[in-house]
């Protein structure tokens, strides 16, 4: 049954009717643990055999990329999983070519983290600094248009940049810190992809106010066609390979690095830890925590007693968050008042303006037929 009338919480995983695409069987598990069981967890190898399949991975990656100054590209945000999986690609002897794209919106906490990351492990590390002017108008675009990924600009940049990076240094492994572990349940309801450069672009011309000249863009084509089949690039989980657990992780850093710890997920980003924690669950009631807790719950890295305490703690404390608004407002040269009405709901659905669903939807009927004759798994991901 959909989650649709009364509400409901999943009676193994903590996601609930916030998720409006959300079913329950007779049992009251909700379809992203079913969905868990039956597909995800097959990409998900935390024993022995991730470790087997990981050492290969990578011998493949030093391999190729012998004859070159760097094997591979990663990003580094100062978040937990990809500071935790810089050190770990250390430890398998790869040599990446380390890059940060500064949004506009770094912590001081962050610049700490990255700091000691890099230095701690020696890498080269390039910090694409995203024209601010740009990036602002963009970002106040996005409010203006009610949508609910506000980090769409921000996630649009940085993998352009990544992979752009990664062209221009003929790299063809990026390492990515996406993991089961942590991110397995993914309502797709409630946000469309960051890297749907037809929204972004349709967006911006309805609100914004200047052309975006040096902003970092993909295509739908590039991201699905000319990346994976002409560059014959390919992105790398390590953490998926291996037993990841957010909390071993966190003190791992810190007894290594003297890793800081943000207190909340995406902490690392000012905007992300306002948007995640103000504006979805104001704007939209949907509270990030859920989704990333589920998957915690899912991996058994926490009990879901645990989770649902969690969740009764506020989002935002209060005086913490008069002060972030007042920052993001002057940075943004908005009024914290505007900021406060464009929070409020009713939401936009991102379909309506225009995107990339129908060339999207082409691309992956495309990528299945070729799966049928070649009886292979054709994307770009590991």
């Amino acid at each position: 049954m959909k989650g649709e009338g009364k509400y409901q919480v999943c009676s193994r995983c903590v996601m609930d009717t916030s998720d409006p695409e959300i079913d329950f069987d007779h049992y009251g598990v909700c379809n992203h643990c079913r969905t868990f069981d039956t597909e995800t967890s097959k990409n998900w190898f935390p024993g022995k055999d991730g470790e087997r399949r990981l050492l290969a991975i990578c011998d493949q990656i030093r391999k190729e990329g012998k004859a070159h100054e760097y094997d591979c590209i990663m990003g580094l945000s100062g978040g937990i999983d990809s500071s935790y999986l810089a050190l770990k690609v250390k430890d398998y002897s790869l040599r990446p070519l380390v890059v940060h794209v500064d949004g506009g919106w770094n912590s001081e906490l962050a610049v700490h983290n990255i700091e000691r990351v890099v230095d701690y492990c020696g890498y080269d590390l390039h910090t694409q600094v995203i024209q601010w002017e740009e990036m602002r108008d963009l970002q106040v675009a996005y409010l203006r248009s009610g949508i609910a990924n506000q980090d769409a600009p921000q996630d649009h940049a940085f993998f352009a940049s990544l992979y752009k990076f990664a062209v221009k240094n003929r790299i063809r492994y990026v390492i990515s810190g996406g993991n089961i572990a942590t991110e397995s349940v993914f309502p797709g309801a409630w946000h469309h992809s960051a890297m749907d450069r037809d929204n972004l672009m349709s967006i911006h011309g309805r609100f914004g106010t200047m052309p975006l000249r040096t902003f970092p863009l993909i295509s739908v084509f590039q991201y699905y066609f000319y990346f994976p089949f002409v560059r014959k690039m390919k992105t790398i989980r390590p953490l998926n390979y291996m037993s990841y657990d957010k909390k071993e992780a966190l003190e791992y850093l810190q007894d290594r690095i003297g890793y800081k710890d943000y207190g909340r997920k995406h902490g690392e980003s000012i905007f992300t830890k306002f948007f995640q924690n103000y504006y979805l669950p104001k704007k939209f009631g949907y509270d990030k925590r859920r989704p990333h807790l589920a998957s915690q719950i899912l991996s058994g890295q926490i009990e879901r007693d645990d989770a649902l305490q969690t969740l009764e703690q506020p989002l935002y404390d209060p005086h913490e968050l008069v002060e972030d608004k007042a920052y993001i407002a002057k940075k943004l040269r908005i009024s914290v008042e505007e900021m406060d009405l464009l929070s409020t709901p009713p939401g936009k659905d991102y379909r309506e303006y225009r995107n990339w669903d129908r060339k999207y939807m082409a691309i992956k009927k495309i990528q299945h037929m070729v799966e049928r004759f070649s009886h292979q798994r054709v994307g770009n991901y590991s």
